[in-house]
């Protein structure tokens, strides 16, 4: 069944839905033969899970690890591949940033490299805020714009940054040039394609030019770029859905996907309490929230099992806030998976909760992935996720006669 085919059999309700995604929630067993969402104490999403129904969500397909774009794409119904967009858009989006067609963005990466050019830290310590301005703000006095296009650097958070070029005939085919390991030096920014040769000259000349410009900085003095990517305009939730949405993010990024897909973007938080006190004072004016938790993806990155194990727990301390608000459907779940034993995304399916009045119990008593594997949504692409949400929701018609 294609996706789309949901959109055909939308109607109006005055129902409301809420996701819940812990970003990077899935896991591995760590040292002692649990994974994080096992070994955490989560008697509420344990509850939740023992009246709804479970399963587990393949964000892209069998065996491929994705990045957060297409992951979020398909939570929200839109074809992962068929959608699929470089990381700068996104990052652009976050930041609200004035893009036009005539723009080429990229995700940058501060990155720490030694005096032989090989990096040593691929996000810079993960410097402050503070220290992100102040470097885009010296990027931006210094750089020297070549072969007739504009240069932007804009800080996102942390080590996070974007790139924009904007000029006429520039092309997303580029090599990103984080080697993704330690003690290698930054590829080079080599076009993919024949069309792309130009931009590939402007990229290396820009990415020289911040190396000399970040040479005296101590952790952040070099520029890995990542996700490559000319706007284009998506339909939104309420064009395909009829949904009024809300998006509940601290990361820009994540305030980008939404924006792109037409969502109100709720004020910036920095903790979970600000989140869901925020979806408190909204919820009478949204029929979908997308709330999103990135620290427990922040921690499977760091490797920090322990870490991401208490986000799970404050999570679910918080949970009874949520369900107190009477949302027709409730969907817990990650929008990958971030397992701390490997530190990075991973291709294993993501565990779901679904919970509404019209569950069909299943007899999953505890979230975790390997309770959810015998849940009734059994193991589905997770762009069918909204499909079932709707549905619940009684936002969706009978197909045919």
């Amino acid at each position: 069944m294609h996706p789309e085919l949901i959109d055909t059999l939308v109607i109006p309700n005055t129902t409301k839905i809420i996701f819940l995604i812990m970003d990077g929630l899935g896991g591995l067993p760590g040292p002692g033969g649990q994974t994080e969402l096992e070994a955490a104490q989560t008697p509420n999403l344990d509850a939740l899970a023992k009246g709804g129904v479970c399963g587990l969500l393949d964000p892209v397909g069998y065996g491929i690890t994705p990045g957060s774009g297409p992951a979020h794409f398909a939570l929200f119904g839109y074809d992962p591949v068929k959608n699929n967009i470089g990381r700068g858009i996104l990052e652009g989006a976050g930041i609200d940033f004035p893009m036009t067609e005539r723009d080429l963005l990229i995700r940058v990466n501060f990155a720490t490299v030694d005096k032989n050019g090989l990096v040593i830290d691929r996000r810079a310590g993960r410097i402050d805020n503070e220290t992100n301005r102040r470097i885009c703000r010296k990027l931006q006095e210094n750089i020297r714009a070549p072969e007739a296009v504009e240069v932007m650097f804009q800080p996102v958070k942390e080590h996070r940054a974007v790139l924009a070029i904007r000029g006429d005939g520039l092309a997303e085919e580029i090599q990103e040039t984080d080697p993704q390991q330690l003690g290698k030096p930054p590829l080079p920014p080599r076009a993919l394609v024949p069309a792309a040769a130009a931009t590939e000259r402007i990229l290396a000349a820009v990415v020289e030019q911040a190396g000399e410009i970040l040479a005296d900085e101590p952790r952040a003095n070099m520029l890995l770029l990542r996700g490559y990517a000319k706007y284009r305009r998506y339909r939104s939730l309420y064009e395909r859905y009829l949904l009024e949405a809300l998006a509940i993010a601290g990361y820009p990024m994540y305030r980008g996907i939404a924006r792109l897909l037409g969502m109100a973007i709720g004020a910036p938080t920095e903790t979970v309490e600000e989140e869901i006190a925020l979806l408190r004072r909204e919820y009478g004016k949204y029929d979908f929230f997308f709330l999103h938790v990135k620290a427990t993806d922040s921690r499977g990155e760091d490797g920090n099992f322990d870490g991401k194990v208490k986000v799970i727990e404050q999570v679910d301390s918080l949970l009874p806030d949520i369900v107190a608000l009477g949302p027709e459907v409730l969907v817990v779940t990650g929008d990958h998976s971030t397992p701390a034993t490997l530190a990075g995304h991973s291709w294993h399916p993501s565990p779901v909760i679904l919970a509404a009045p019209t569950c069909r119990p299943d007899r999953v008593a505890h979230f975790s992935e390997r309770d959810c594997i015998h849940g009734g949504l059994g193991r589905m692409p997770m762009m069918y996720l909204m499909g079932q949400a709707l549905a619940h929701a009684r936002r969706l018609e009978k197909f045919g006669a």
